[in-house]
């Protein structure tokens, strides 16, 4: 099973690249699924067929699916959201809100993301295509299930005991409602099938990301942002696909000027992003709708390389904690220590490397820590942050 998730900032054509893909995969002759978890969706209208909540067969060896999230909240909450609901017509709570209110934010797309593991565990596909929201709020569900593993580690044993002690003296008591084992095994299912969700996705050998951006400033900079927390959270990035690239004949005339700027942006895209395979995915001259279109751009964006495949091993950034101190570990290939130099800017670290420059934002963690000092040593540059500053008042600040 290969699982390859595209991600990207809104409007940025991740759709498009990841229905091209899927399309290429499925003529290679394999079993191909392209499953979109974005409330948003816009898969059907990018393949030009008409697809719903469950997979349905578009061509040889392709299926598509648009998941419904409500119907996975239901399939997934519905036991737990009885038990509530019950309470609060016990408590003369219950309204019109209540119920939206049963729903937690980012629960919905949660669940949607469960259709993964399920379609990993049936066999019946070579290669699951995912259409991720955008970027910021993937990154959110993709490290959520770490919080709920820790609820579920730490309290949820803790929890059954109490309730089992508890419920004999509930019996008497009839105005407590204790949740009943159903109700408990439901949480737990679906901790534990969150929990191997993400067992799969940072699984290196089966799961990669791939960060679609376009050669513009804002859309790099979220780009950039998502590629060092993608890092931070163990995921492996294969591959960044710069999309909607002008070709050199609009250096004429009214699109002179953005090709410029793009040529810009896709020069400092790979002093960033390298060693990371950069593909280029040019502006069509007509609308990316229907196979035909998307396996056109696919066999552009690929070329001779076999999508499936594994473009890059290995994460370009991780932190780890060294008695206090935080240490951010870069790869950065082919240079030498001397033609190194660091220089931090509030939540940015530039690496300069002669003509070789790399922008890293810095996640949280490293937040209000300032570098202590540097090695280099087989490709790797070692960082040391030293602790966060006090404030006036003696507390460490959380930026």
């Amino acid at each position: 099973m290969r699982i390859i998730i595209y991600t990207g900032k809104g409007g940025v054509g991740k759709t498009s690249i990841a229905a091209a893909t899927a399309v290429k995969m499925a003529k290679q002759g394999k079993r191909t699924l392209i499953l979109s978890t974005d409330a948003a969706h816009s898969l059907a209208d990018s393949l030009a067929v008409p697809i719903g909540p469950d997979p349905v067969q578009i061509s040889d060896n392709l299926w598509g699916q648009e998941v419904n999230a409500i119907r996975e909240t239901e399939r997934n909450w519905g036991t737990v959201q009885g038990w509530i609901t019950k309470l609060l017509d016990k408590a003369q709570l219950k309204d019109v809100t209540t119920e939206e209110m049963l729903v937690f934010p980012g629960m919905e797309e949660l669940f949607s993301l469960l259709k993964i593991k399920e379609h990993a565990e049936s066999g019946q596909y070579d290669v699951l295509v995912v259409d991720c929201a955008p970027t910021g709020e993937t990154l959110r569900l993709l490290s959520y299930p770490n919080v709920l593993n820790w609820w579920l580690e730490k309290i949820f044993p803790t929890e059954r005991k109490l309730i089992k002690i508890v419920r004999p003296v509930a019996k008497i008591v009839k105005d407590i409602d204790l949740p009943s084992d159903d109700v408990l095994d439901s949480i737990e299912r679906l901790a534990r099938g969150l929990e191997e969700m993400q067992r799969l996705v940072l699984d290196p050998e089966i799961t990669s990301v791939r960060i679609v951006l376009n050669p513009e400033k804002m859309v790099l900079a979220e780009a950039k942002r998502s590629f060092t927390y993608l890092n931070l959270f163990g995921f492996n990035t294969d591959a960044i696909i710069v999309n909607r690239v002008l070709p050199d004949e609009a250096g004429k005339g009214f699109f002179a000027h953005w090709r410029d700027i793009q040529k810009k942006y896709e020069e400092e895209i790979v002093l960033n992003f390298q060693p990371l395979p950069i593909l280029k995915a040019p502006m069509m001259q007509k609308e990316v709708i229907g196979l035909p279109i998307l396996e056109e751009l696919a066999d552009i964006v690929y070329g001779e390389q076999v999508p499936s495949a594994m473009l890059y091993r290995g994460r370009t950034e991780t932190i780890r904690e060294d008695d206090g101190d935080m240490l951010l570990e870069l790869t950065i290939p082919f240079v030498e220590k001397a033609d190194l130099d660091l220089t931090q800017t509030g939540g940015e670290l530039t690496v300069d490397a002669g003509a070789y420059k790399r922008k890293v934002i810095l996640p949280r963690t490293l937040m209000g820590r300032e570098v202590i000092g540097a090695r280099y040593a087989k490709d790797r540059l070692i960082i040391r942050f030293g602790k966060r500053e006090l404030t006036a008042q003696g507390k460490v600040e959380d930026q």
